[in-house]
């Protein structure tokens, strides 16, 4: 929280390696959502306008061997070119006698793009190498990238130790992030309403943990909620069940203290998809069913949780939201969560993922404090409220 950002340095004149998040889902070449891109921009302008030369990094979805066309950045080139009316120059290949001409050809106000950094095995294993020829790049590194923060790779960890003596510093975007998250869980206005949904309870033990020493009430949804009801002694049916985490999950109830909220009815179907046949259940779940959003008891009971609190923090769907017989639990949290920050002033914080997207889907993302950009970075600050790799920057 305490870290330095591009706005302490001089940039003037200066080649900024600023690491961002450009994973964008692409159709052919055409991006179809770019929404990363676009909360890049005010670090990217900064840097810019006040004479940088800026030098971007980013990786692209997850090529198995080397480089491939259909995860080249190419595209985002073009599109940052167009967000920012001038030229983004490219170059095809990150570590290159190509990629340090054009780096060091760079004038003031002007912009790099370079291919994707996941072309070469150096980026995910932090190899050596190559964290050393993107480091030889820069002068200043920025952080931008909060989606990958949680990440030791090469671009946000290796580099920025190579450049030890040289300004390393947090982008606008990570500062929003590192706000939000903090002050949710470090001074949050009460009462302070948690959401946990997702598959596993395993993937949350630890944020469930650090949730209850500092959230009021912990609402649990999701599939998770299935191994909660075995820890419970209730019949789960087909429901998708961590069975060797029950006795973790009896635990938990045990040291809640009454601040877990389970669901009280269950919608069930024999089958996932646009035309199952759904009912709701309470209590045990029919030996062939699998329960698969939380009911309409519980939606009401959420959102009465939801509209008293003055902190919400969302992480994980309800159910399988992206069927429409099973969306109506985690429409119905997005709802209540909307209305709490609009209508009674609460902060709101989603934390990316699967939530994020479905906020986005509903429409609702403006009706909300803040929209996390990283599921698997947001949930690792939770459980430990740190990053090594910002904890190596000024």
């Amino acid at each position: 929280m305490s870290n330095k950002t591009v706005a302490d340095v001089d940039v003037k004149g200066k080649r900024v390696l600023m690491r961002v998040d450009f994973n964008v889902p692409l159709d052919g070449a055409r991006i179809t959502d770019d929404r990363r891109i676009v909360q890049a921009l005010p670090t990217i302008r900064n840097v810019l306008e006040r004479g940088g030369r800026l030098i971007l990094m980013s990786h692209l979805g997850r090529p198995k061997e080397g480089p491939d066309p259909k995860f080249s950045l190419a595209p985002i080139a073009a599109r940052l070119g167009e967000l920012l009316k001038q030229d983004v120059k490219f170059v095809s290949n990150c570590i290159s006698p190509d990629a340090e001409t054009a780096a060091m050809g760079l004038q003031n106000g002007q912009v790099l793009l370079l291919e994707n950094l996941r072309f070469h095995k150096g980026e995910k294993n932090n190899g050596a190498q190559f964290a050393g020829q993107l480091a030889r790049l820069g002068e200043i590194y920025v952080n931008d990238a909060f989606g990958t923060a949680h990440r030791e790779h090469a671009s946000t960890f290796g580099v920025p130790q190579l450049l030890q003596g040289k300004p390393r510093v947090i982008g606008f975007l990570i500062q929003k992030e590192l706000r939000f998250l903090g002050d949710a869980v470090s001074s949050p206005k009460r009462p302070f309403v948690a959401i946990l949904g997702g598959a596993k309870v395993s993937d949350k033990i630890n944020v469930i943990e650090q949730l209850l020493k500092k959230a009021d009430t912990l609402l649990i949804g999701g599939a998770m909620a299935y191994t909660f009801f075995l820890a419970q002694g209730k019949q789960v049916g087909k429901s998708l069940v961590e069975r060797d985490k029950v006795e973790l999950a009896k635990g938990l109830l045990a040291k809640a203290g009454g601040k877990i909220m389970l669901p009280v009815d269950t919608v069930v179907a024999r089958e996932i998809s646009d035309t199952a046949v759904a009912t709701v259940v309470e209590g045990n779940i029919p030996a062939d069913q699998e329960g698969l959003d939380i009911g309409p008891r519980t939606r009401q009971a959420y959102a009465q949780k939801i509209a008293a609190a003055k902190t919400i923090l969302w992480n994980g769907p309800m159910g399988v939201f992206e069927k429409k017989p099973f969306a109506a639990g985690t429409k119905a949290v997005a709802q209540a969560v909307a209305d709490a920050t609009t209508a009674h002033g609460a902060v709101s914080v989603i934390g990316g993922g699967d939530s994020a997207a479905a906020i986005e889907q509903l429409g609702l993302s403006d009706k909300v404090s803040h929209v996390s950009t990283g599921g698997g970075a947001s949930l690792e600050f939770l459980e430990n409220g740190h990053f090594s790799t910002l904890d190596i920057l000024d």
